[in-house]
C-alpha cells in the first residue's frame, strides 16, 4: 500500500493527471506487486517559483518528482523496475525520463497504522512485501 506524491512544476489538464497518476499506479501493480485497487496517490501542480529544480535543465515545466512512502522489504531490482517502468509510462505521455526523479522512502510496517488503527505487521497484507 505504497502511499505517492507526484509533484510537477506545471498545469495539466484532468485528464492528463489522471493518466500521469495511472501511469504511476500501473508501474507500482507491475513492479511492486500490489493490488490494482490499491491507489493511494495525490497530484500536485505547483507554481514553477514554489518547487525549485536543477538549473541546468533546458525544459524545466517538465520537473517531475515522486516521492513513495513503502512498507519496506523491496528488493532492489524491484526498485529498479519500478524507476524504469515509471520514467517508461510517463514517457508515454510527453514527459522526458530525464525531469523525473522518484524517491522511495522504506518504511517499516510497525509504522503504518492501517484497517482501522491497526500496526500493518499485525494485518493480513493481502500480497508479498518481498518481492
Amino acid at each position: 500500500m505504497p502511499s505517492v506524491v507526484i509533484e510537477v512544476r506545471r498545469e495539466y489538464s484532468t485528464e492528463q493527471e489522471i493518466a500521469i497518476i495511472d501511469a504511476v499506479q500501473s508501474a507500482l501493480v507491475q513492479h511492486f506487486q500490489i493490488p490494482e485497487k490499491d491507489k493511494h496517490i495525490r497530484f500536485f501542480a505547483h507554481l514553477p517559483h514554489r518547487f525549485a529544480c536543477p538549473p541546468h535543465q533546458d525544459q524545466p515545466e517538465f520537473y517531475t518528482q515522486i516521492s513513495i512512502d513503502a512498507f519496506a522489504g523491496r528488493s532492489v531490482d524491484a526498485k529498479r523496475n519500478l524507476y524504469q517502468g515509471i520514467v517508461n509510462n510517463l514517457e508515454l505521455l510527453g514527459i522526458p525520463p530525464k525531469y523525473v526523479t522518484i524517491i522511495i522512502r522504506d518504511i517499516p510496517l510497525e509504522n503504518w497504522g492501517i484497517r482501522g488503527g491497526q500496526a500493518a505487521c499485525d494485518v493480513a497484507l493481502g500480497f508479498k512485501v518481498d518481492v
